[in-house]
């Protein structure tokens, strides 16, 4: 084996090792972002919101961090700090391979950046009320994961689909369209809009203020504390993202199958098939914490699905 071919196999280990904790961290995140914003209070659902409600009467900070909790955001940040050790090796291993690899030299270098910013971030997501935290922590841990998926690929995953430039361009732009669509359930989340549609056919957003959708702007709850008196807006913007997703994604998915790449296909499918399953049952239970984290996972995995197909490099 030539020391490029060995270099290669350490990088793709590597960047195994870096996506199982990239999934780690980001199912970590998830569990302290959702629990900061109310699921899985005591009692649920009548807490739901109660903690930025106190706060935006005058009463202080409310929310008394439980052990688990405590113990989530150690393991977190043990994960992020390997993660980025991990990243750091990574693009040192793909700048020695000779000749060198620009594809893996951008990548580490694209998750490195990533990780820098989040880090920055993480300063403000502890404390911060406004939706735009938590769509950058979101959208910049799923993107990580997407792109180290590319590293930890082996070379020739999607070869049916290299030639197919029209497809592969529209897996971008489908998976610029789940990015947004990933937004706007952060928004939901953070908006504390997740109780705000009783069922999956009655959400009513007629009258209702779409300043709701500004990511700069804290939620405003009324009364206890029950939730957003606007998420009636979120929740039908993610609603409605989520047709507009299927139904893009839904025909590339069978066309990526027509041009050979079937396994591919079967995931991206497999995917958003499960992604609605969860959406509904995430109504119809009333959000549980497992879901709504399982949810979050699984959009990260259809993403990395979706930047596949779209970065599928052609001979």
């Amino acid at each position: 084996m030539t020391e490029a071919a060995r270099l290669q196999k350490l990088l793709r280990g590597l960047a195994i090792g870096c996506l199982v904790l990239l999934l780690a961290i980001s199912t970590l995140s998830a569990f302290l972002r959702l629990t900061r914003a109310g699921l899985g209070c005591d009692d649920w659902p009548q807490c739901y919101g109660q903690t930025l409600a106190a706060q935006q009467r005058g009463e202080g900070d409310t929310f008394v961090e439980q052990p688990l909790v405590l113990a989530a955001r150690f393991a977190h940040r043990i994960a992020a700090s390997a993660a980025l050790l991990v990243i750091v090796l990574m693009l040192w291993i793909a700048s020695s391979i000779r000749p060198r690899v620009r594809r893996a030299v951008v990548l580490a270098a694209l998750l490195l950046v990533l990780a820098v910013m989040l880090a920055v971030l993480g300063r403000w997501s502890g404390a911060a009320r406004v939706p735009a935290v938590a769509i950058g922590n979101l959208a910049g841990g799923l993107l990580m994961i997407a792109l180290c998926w590319q590293l930890a690929r082996a070379p020739g995953g999607a070869d049916p689909i290299r030639r197919a430039t029209a497809t592969r361009v529209a897996f971008g732009a489908a998976a610029c369209m789940l990015l947004l669509q990933i937004a706007s359930g952060a928004i939901v989340s953070a908006g504390y809009g997740g109780r705000a549609c009783p069922d999956l056919w009655t959400c009513d957003a007629h009258g209702l203020s779409w300043r709701a959708l500004d990511p700069f702007v804290a939620p405003r709850l009324s009364g206890a504390g029950f939730g957003n008196p606007d998420g009636a807006v979120l929740q039908q913007v993610h609603r409605l993202g989520a047709v507009a997703v299927a139904l893009l994604l839904a025909p590339l998915a069978l066309a990526a199958w027509r041009l050979g790449a079937r396994l591919e296909a079967l995931l991206v499918l497999g995917l958003l098939v499960a992604q609605g399953a969860l959406g509904a049952s995430l109504v119809a239970f009333g959000l549980p914490l497992p879901l709504a984290l399982i949810h979050s996972l699984v959009s990260g995995v259809l993403l990395a699905a979706c930047l596949d197909l779209a970065l599928a490099r052609p001979p």
